[in-house]
């Protein structure tokens, strides 16, 4: 079971590297990438600051949060996330959505690494320096940890009662 879990990490904070390009290992830092998780309505936003100078591989991805609280580390990674967002981060500024996210408590994950595998930022989080340890030398924990983010049940919309003017006959 531990073998399944850990391909599952691999599988979860390991991003693609379709693409060949330089690294930026040797002048890594942590503080190089920062996430901020945001909802909207069903959305969950997360906008990926990217000091690099390098295109990063991202991940944005929701893990189960029953009652809003943290689940151990190898119960997220472990059972993998079926709401997720990845795809190439150029240097500055982008987002990462998740739309139509079903109502409930999730955490927020996410992870970025180049393309040459040589260095790794993660979502910090109680428990994630075993999980760095399997990755590159050069591997991060993000200080904007993971999150617990709530996306609220659709409330419906209160119809609207006309109200007859006043000293009308109409009845009511």
């Amino acid at each position: 079971m531990r073998h399944r879990a850990r391909a599952a990490v691999i599988t979860t904070f390991v991003v693609p590297a379709a693409v060949v390009i330089p690294g930026v290992a040797g002048a890594a830092e942590a503080e190089d990438v920062r996430y901020s998780f945001s909802v909207d309505g069903t959305s969950v936003t997360n906008t990926i600051v990217n000091n690099t100078g390098e295109e990063l591989i991202c991940s944005t991805s929701l893990g189960n949060a029953p009652d809003g609280i943290l689940p151990p580390v190898w119960e997220v990674v472990g059972a993998g996330q079926s709401l997720y967002e990845q795809g190439p981060v150029a240097p500055g500024t982008s987002t990462q959505v998740i739309a139509d996210v079903p109502a409930g408590s999730y955490v927020a994950l996410a992870s970025c690494g180049n393309a040459d595998s040589t260095a790794m930022w993660a979502s910090d989080y109680p428990g994630i320096e075993e999980i760095l340890a399997l990755f590159p030398p050069t591997s991060f924990a993000v200080e904007q940890g993971a999150t617990v983010v709530t996306v609220p049940a659709e409330t419906p919309a209160v119809p609207v009662q006309q109200s007859p003017s006043f000293g009308s006959s109409q009845p009511e």
